[in-house]
C-alpha cells in the first residue's frame, strides 16, 4: 500500500505515521489488510521531531493550498490519505483568510486530487467537536452549528468529503475529534493549547498560567487514542459508515479544577503549584463554545476507545513522552 498524511510531521501525523510503520499493514482497496510499502509524509513546516527513520518514508515539503502540489503528491498509485494539515483554532480565528485558505481550499485542493486519481483511495478528513458548538451534550445527530470559523470550516469539510464519497471520487470519512490533551512539544495557536501547557509544562519543570476558570469543563482524548480511532475509521467498511461519514470520537469530559487535582496528585504539590491563574475572555468565549459531553453509539460500533481518566492521560504522557521521570 502507499500512503500520504498530510501535516505528516505534525504532532498527530507523526505518531499516526509510527504506528502504521509497526503494524506494518492497513486496510486497502480490497478490503483486507495489505502490507505498507510506501508512506509519504507531507508538511510546510520544518519537523519539530525527526522524521522516523524507515526506508518506507519519503519526507516532502510542500504546501497542500497549491492544488498543482497536492495532484503531485496525491498520484494514481495511492491508496490512502490522512488529511491532517491544517490551521488550529485561534489561528483560523485571529486570521480568517487563512483558516479558509488552508482549512477548506486546501482539504478542496487534497479532495480534488483524489478525485483526479485512477483509483478510488480511502480518505480520512481530520475533523472536530468545534462543528457542534455550544451543544453542552452532544450525540451522534446533534446537527453541527460551529460557533466559530474553524467549525465552520471543518463542518464544510465533512459535508464535502460526504459528496465527494457519494459520487465515488474517493471513500471518505470524517473523524471529529474532542481536544487533544496532553500534546506533547511546544504549545501552539490553538485556543485549547492550555489543557495541555497546564498539566505539560508543570511535569517539565516550567511554570505556566491557566486562562479559564478551575470550573470550565473540556472534551479530551490522549494522542495515543486518537492515533488509534484514525486506524479504526479508515480501517472500517464503507457500508458500515453509511452516507454519513462522519464519526465522533467519544473522550472524557474532567472541569480543569479536576486535571489540576489529578496532576497534584499523581505529581506532587511542587509540580502542581507551578500553574498561576490569570483569565483570557476571548479564550474562556473559544471553549465555551464547544461541547463538554458526548455519547456517540457509532463511534463506539467501530471500536473507539477514550481514554478510562484523567488519571489514565496524566500517567501515558509521562510514560511515552517523559521516560517515566517527573522534573523536580
Amino acid at each position: 500500500m502507499k500512503v500520504v498524511i498530510t501535516g505528516g510531521t505534525g504532532m498527530l501525523g507523526r505518531r499516526l505515521a509510527l504506528r502504521l510503520l509497526a503494524a506494518d499493514e492497513l486496510v486497502g482497496p480490497s478490503g483486507k489488510n495489505e502490507p505498507l510499502e510506501h508512506l509519504t509524509l507531507v508538511d510546510a513546516f520544518t519537523p519539530a521531531e525527526p522524521p522516523p527513520e524507515d526506508p518506507r518514508v519519503e519526507l516532502v515539503s510542500a504546501n497542500i493550498c497549491d492544488p498543482a502540489v497536492a495532484r503531485r503528491l496525491i498520484d494514481d498509485s495511492v491508496d490512502s490519505v490522512f488529511h491532517f494539515a491544517a490551521v488550529v483554532s485561534g489561528g483560523a480565528e485571529a486570521d480568517f483568510d487563512l483558516g479558509y485558505q488552508v482549512n477548506l481550499d486546501g482539504a478542496r485542493n487534497v479532495f480534488e486530487a483524489c478525485r483526479a486519481s485512477a483509483g478510488v483511495p480511502r480518505v480520512v478528513f481530520t475533523s472536530s467537536l468545534a462543528v457542534y458548538g455550544g451543544f453542552r451534550d452532544i450525540v451522534d445527530d446533534t446537527p453541527l452549528t460551529p460557533q466559530t470559523s474553524y467549525g465552520a470550516q471543518k463542518a464544510t469539510g465533512e459535508l464535502m468529503v460526504n459528496d465527494y464519497s457519494r459520487k465515488g471520487f474517493f471513500d471518505g470519512r470524517s473523524l471529529r475529534l474532542p481536544t487533544i490533551v496532553i500534546r506533547p512539544g511546544k504549545p501552539n495557536a490553538a485556543a485549547s493549547g492550555f489543557a495541555s501547557s497546564i498539566l505539560r509544562e508543570p511535569l517539565q519543570g516550567d511554570t505556566v498560567n491557566c486562562p479559564v476558570s478551575a470550573e470550565t469543563r473540556m472534551l479530551i482524548l490522549s494522542p495515543r487514542r486518537a492515533v488509534q480511532a484514525f486506524i479504526d475509521v479508515h480501517n472500517a467498511d464503507a457500508e458500515q459508515l453509511g452516507f454519513r461519514r462522519g464519526v465522533m470520537m467519544n473522550g472524557i469530559s474532567p472541569s480543569i479544577g479536576e486535571m489540576v487535582a489529578a496532576l497534584r496528585e499523581i505529581a506532587g504539590d511542587t509540580v502542581a503549584d507551578r500553574i498561576s491563574w490569570e483569565p483570557d475572555a476571548q479564550i474562556q468565549w473559544m471553549v465555551d463554545s464547544w461541547p463538554w459531553y458526548a455519547n456517540g453509539v457509532r463511534g463506539r460500533e467501530l471500536g473507539f476507545q477514550p481514554d478510562a481518566s484523567i488519571e489514565e492521560v496524566i500517567q501515558t504522557f509521562i510514560d511515552d513522552e517523559l521516560g517515566g521521570q517527573i522534573a523536580d
